[in-house]
């Protein structure tokens, strides 16, 4: 049976996007969860969602317990997660408000701890790492978002930066000689544990500024972020109520 999870990034946790919902206080063995899950259905499909910053957005990336929220999420049998996050575009084909389904990722954060295998005191694990995005998802994301006549980029690669700063020019510069196409403080951590724990991920980023690399642009600012956040975020909570239903139909 599938069991969706929803990773809600800054303001796309609404908990009025389920039926029935029930919130759960989840303790794991890596800490607690950043929010009490909301569980519930979306069109009949069982659904959990985590506001990945908590409810206050009290959390700055950093201090996000990944590990807990993607641990939390296997404990109550999610099969499947969602992550959904805002970013910055690298690339000038990618415009605010663009939708992106990432296929590859780029972690240039310092200071978290990235993976349940933090000690190999019970045995050895690496794990493998060159598609960390599955393709069924996001084939299903990207049908989905066009079908509803959304601007959707297929492809791209996901620079994930510690935070809570933005970028200097010429970090910005660099990330997009590395081939990046956005950026952002979440997905790289989020997906590497979901790959660790074996449930199937994908993102949906939200194209909200141009970073700073852009020299005919204002830097990025956290007011400019939310202001394109405020004219999508009805989109993408359109997009995940109707994936919900077209992953159900698909991995049954």
């Amino acid at each position: 049976m599938v069991k969706i999870g929803i990773i809600g990034g800054s303001g796309l946790e609404d908990p009025q996007l389920l039926k029935k919902a029930e919130e759960l206080n989840t303790e794991t063995p890596f800490g607690h969860t950043t929010s009490t899950l909301l569980i519930g259905k979306i069109k009949d499909v069982d659904v959990v969602i985590i506001s990945r910053h908590g409810k206050n957005h009290q959390y700055n990336p950093t201090e996000v317990n990944y590990r807990a929220n993607i641990h939390a999420m296997k404990q109550s049998g999610v099969t499947h997660i969602i992550g959904t996050t805002a970013c910055g575009s690298l690339r000038q084909e990618i415009g605010r408000g663009d939708f992106v389904i990432p296929d590859q990722f780029i972690d240039f954060t310092r200071h978290r701890i990235s993976t349940f295998f933090d000690t190999f005191k019970n045995g050895m694990h690496h794990q493998e790492m060159a598609e960390p995005f599955d393709r069924g998802l996001r084939k299903a994301l990207f049908e989905t978002s066009t079908g509803l006549g959304f601007k959707t980029h297929e492809h791209g690669t996901v620079i994930t930066i510690e935070g809570p700063r933005f970028s200097t020019k010429a970090e910005s510069k660099m990330f997009r000689m590395w081939e990046g196409h956005v950026i952002n403080m979440s997905t790289a951590t989020e997906v590497s544990l979901a790959n660790e724990v074996d449930i199937p991920y994908a993102a949906v980023a939200m194209s909200t500024d141009y970073d700073c690399w852009k020299e005919d642009e204002d830097p990025v600012t956290w007011e400019e972020v939310l202001k394109i956040f405020d004219k999508n975020a009805a989109k993408v909570k359109q997009l995940i109520v109707d994936s919900v239903e077209k992953i159900n139909a698909n991995f049954q």
